[in-house]
């Protein structure tokens, strides 16, 4: 005869079974917000880092701006990340508190189940009536029978008595867990204050600038007009470099000089497709940076009437910062004149990553280059302090988001 489960347990597992997969889920989830919050609070100290390094230096109202818009961005996502963060963690305290009150519940019937388990084994010790028990079977196999029921009985005593150890160790468990819970939201919270705070003293700053500029918002318009078309002057020259080398490409391959993409060798096939399997892990062009501008068409951060169509990121760091092939490949391209400050196009395959606004070289053309390798010092502007690295990712002449190929950018 064997001894079945009360329902009530059956239950509580299914229960309990879903309650782990759901908090299996949610830790997940609460790491990935911890890895994206220190992320973020990584890029505020940098951006702390490179002002401070620059404090002494007459930046212009249009570059003080950009400073204020990328800083209350970083800002903004970090409150919002923690505010998740504080959430999700309020939903695992609820689930916490209903498995603390469910163990309770099914403790008291565990322990009242035993309780008469153990008071109707009492009565029933005396080896007398055991053996009463066993002779009072009509056959043999009756008797056999209630052998195995007496030692189910008695396994099943030993099992739920476990049973009542291994439960209170676990609402010990989630007691602990509950209170560190509650303790990691109070701290959530109490920086988020701070942040917000942060986040106010910015934005005045960033309004009373905004208001500045606004008196005289025409002459700003055409500073920027200005700075796009030296932008597409820069970008019409690498497109012409990138084109010309797909022209050779081509030739050497015996094919039409007139295509618009690369005719690639065995090599070249074989370092374009280990480009493409890195696509989200290349390391980044600065060894210490942040993108101070994304890609794609977007309004001006000051002239919100004026569109960017943003080829590349901008990328702020450290004076004297060494710019990185982010990648194997070979130089195909450099560039330094007196209208323009120098830069260097490297090719991986049929993909091309190219490095603006650097001041000393390291390498010419025809250059093999490995990952890492310095490729040049990024431009120091004497009058703002700023070291800005404009960097651009192309397959042949179609460019990329280097944010989707640049590890955690």
């Amino acid at each position: 005869m064997r001894v079945r489960k009360p329902a009530y347990q059956i239950v509580f597992l299914l229960s309990f079974l879903l309650c782990s997969i759901l908090g299996f889920s949610q830790n997940n989830k609460q790491k990935e917000l911890e890895t994206r919050r220190q992320e973020l609070r990584r890029q505020i100290q940098k951006i702390n880092e490179l002002r401070s390094e620059n404090k002494s230096k007459a930046k212009s109202k249009l570059s003080l701006i950009e400073d204020f818009n990328h800083k209350i961005n970083v800002l903004d996502n970090l409150i919002k990340v923690t505010n998740r963060q504080a959430n999700l963690l309020t939903r695992e305290i609820n689930t916490n508190q209903n498995n603390i009150t469910s163990l309770r519940a099914e403790l008291t019937t565990l322990k009242e189940d035993y309780a008469a388990m153990i008071v109707k084994s009492y009565k029933s010790k005396n080896q007398q009536s055991r053996i009463m028990f066993l002779l009072s079977s009509s056959n043999f196999k009756q008797a056999y029978k209630r052998v195995q029921y007496m030692k189910q009985y008695s396994d099943h005593q030993k099992e739920q008595g476990e049973t009542i150890k291994a439960k209170t160790q676990e609402l010990q468990t989630i007691n602990t867990n509950l209170l560190k819970q509650k303790e990691d939201k109070k701290k959530l919270i109490a920086e988020n204050k701070v942040t917000q705070k942060s986040l106010e003293s910015e934005r005045k700053q960033q309004q009373t600038l905004m208001k500045e500029i606004e008196s005289n918002i025409s002459r700003y318009a055409a500073q920027i007009q200005e700075k796009e078309r030296e932008t597409r002057r820069i970008d019409a020259e690498i497109n012409k470099i990138i084109k010309a080398a797909i022209a050779k490409s081509n030739k050497k391959a015996g094919k039409s000089s007139n295509s618009s993409t690369f005719a690639l060798t065995p090599e070249g096939k074989a370092l374009a497709k280990n480009f493409e399997s890195n696509r989200g892990k290349l390391v980044w062009p600065v060894e210490k940076g942040v993108v101070k501008m994304g890609y794609g068409t977007q309004p001006h951060p000051v002239v919100r009437s004026l569109t960017i169509n943003s080829n590349g990121v901008r990328i702020a760091t450290e004076k004297g910062a060494k710019a990185r092939a982010v990648f194997n490949g070979e130089v195909i391209g450099v560039v330094a004149n007196r209208n323009v400050n120098p830069f260097v196009i490297i090719q991986h395959g049929n993909y091309i990553t190219y490095y603006k606004n650097l001041s000393n070289i390291y390498v010419k053309t025809g250059d093999k280059v490995t990952t890492k390798q310095d490729i040049g010092e990024v431009f120091t502007n004497p009058s703002t302090g700023e070291t800005i690295l404009n960097f651009v990712i192309s397959k042949d002449t179609n460019t990329q988001n280097p944010a989707s190929w640049i590890y955690k950018m």
